[in-house]
């Protein structure tokens, strides 16, 4: 995939992970950073970072339980490590760093 696809692609996906955040039921704060990166900020003070990385055509997600990455394969981001669907990820994610059951649903 050209870098410029992946970019747009990549874009679009955060932009849909802000939505679902700002949904999901969690308290947290989201930033949206200049070069496609959301900080979001949890009540107890924790912090996660979702970013794009052009290089390895990924989107990262670094949290209090580690860092993951996810591939875009047949229209869903999953990731490379365990095959993982991004948002199933990201519930659970959310849900241990926020201290509250949640589900992070793509829009």
């Amino acid at each position: 995939m050209e870098e410029s696809a992946f970019n747009a692609l990549a874009e679009a996906e955060l932009v849909r992970i802000e939505a679902a955040l700002e949904v999901c039921g969690a308290e947290l704060d989201i930033e949206t950073m200049p070069g496609g990166v959301l900080e979001i900020e949890f009540e107890n003070g924790s912090k996660m970072v979702i970013n794009r990385h052009s290089a390895a055509r990924e989107i990262w997600v670094a949290a209090k339980a580690g860092g993951f990455h996810f591939r875009h394969d047949a229209g869903r981001w999953i990731a490379t490590r365990d095959g993982v669907e991004l948002y199933a990820m990201l519930s659970q994610l959310v849900s241990q760093q926020s201290g509250a059951s949640v589900a992070v649903k793509a829009g």
